[in-house]
């Protein structure tokens, strides 16, 4: 497959699916009684992001297009362009990627303390001013704390927007004073019409990689990006060869960990091994096959590793040999 691009969600002006989404929050606006924080929850790769940039284009004074949808708006209004050269004066966003370009870890206390001062002055050319958080997952302690601030005292004229693909780990505090719009998965079918429809694939593989994504488009074609399929067939073979491992696949694998998407490579191929043990497991407790629990502790570490790697920049190749000895160990038992 060729190399696959994939547009950032300011840049997507298309959302297929969450037309009752879209039109609760149309609604919403036209009364004048637009909530300040909505909590844009689902499985990531759903489509909250581009929903929130769609958002956003109406909120800052975008008229609507019917060719583009609920929330549609054209990409050749002036609107529109700023946002995607990120030259809005009315909208702050608040991510992961970092000035340089480069994703961080998480999203830093002093990017969430902008919030305070950015909604503290009246909007520049719109009739708002509004904060996109891509995804509040990633605000670290201190962060969500500055966001909570905020929060408490609902700014005039500014709307919050924020994506959380896990909303149970935030603070009950920011949930509460936010309204929820949930998304939910297209069926494995769509999903892989709209992956096949994006990308360069056979309709077998899109919908495989349907399959892994859950039925969420986005995510899919992440995961099509990522070479997804490459690396559960490696997850695949690795785990029918045990207790038996082949060093010379594992290190051909960790040529994929280098450079600057090393870290996704790594990342990707323990979710994949991840899942096929947890779907491992499961066969087993329903057959009746005991000795489950060191299974249970090989899946703990697939999920543990990827965070402690970024988190501490671990050696990447010997954490995955790490992984590969509890799995070898799990498969004796």
């Amino acid at each position: 497959m060729a190399d696959l691009e994939l547009a950032h969600p300011r840049e997507v002006f298309q959302l297929e699916g969450h037309e009752a989404a879209e039109a609760a929050f149309e609604a919403s606006r036209q009364r004048g009684r637009l909530h300040h924080a909505w909590l844009l929850t689902g499985p990531e790769g759903v489509g909250k992001a581009t929903f929130a940039y769609r958002a956003a284009r109406r909120l800052l004074g975008a008229p609507p297009d019917a060719a583009y949808g609920v929330l549609g708006a054209s990409p050749d209004h002036p609107v529109s362009r700023q946002m995607i050269a990120r030259a809005h004066p009315d909208l702050l966003v608040l991510e992961r990627e970092g000035p340089d370009g480069k994703p961080r870890k998480v999203i830093p206390v002093d990017d969430a303390r902008k919030l305070a001062e950015f909604f503290s002055k009246t909007p520049a050319s719109a009739p708002h001013r509004v904060v996109i958080v891509d995804a509040a997952d990633d605000l670290n302690v201190n962060a969500a704390n500055a966001l909570l601030k905020t929060l408490e005292e609902p700014p005039e004229r500014g709307v919050l927007l924020m994506v959380a693909h896990a909303p149970g780990r935030l603070l009950p505090t920011i949930r509460s004073r936010c309204r929820r719009l949930a998304f939910s998965p297209m069926s494995l079918e769509d999903a892989a019409a709209f992956v096949s429809t994006h990308a360069e694939v056979t309709p077998e593989a899109a919908l495989r990689l349907s399959r892994m994504a859950g039925g969420a488009p986005g995510r899919a074609l992440a995961l099509a990006a990522g070479q997804a399929i490459i690396l559960d067939d490696a997850a695949r073979e690795i785990l029918a060869s045990l207790p038996r491992v082949d060093e010379a696949m594992a290190l051909t694998l960790t040529d994929r960990f280098r450079g600057v998407e090393g870290q996704t490579q790594f990342n990707l191929l323990f979710e994949r091994l991840a899942e096929r043990v947890h779907a491992q497991a499961v066969d087993r407790a329903r057959d009746g096959v005991g000795a489950l629990d060191r299974w249970a502790q090989a899946w703990e570490t697939l999920q543990r590793l990827p965070r402690e790697v970024e988190a501490l920049n671990l050696d990447r190749t010997d954490a995955l040999f790490t992984a590969l000895g509890e799995l070898r160990h799990a498969a004796r038992v």
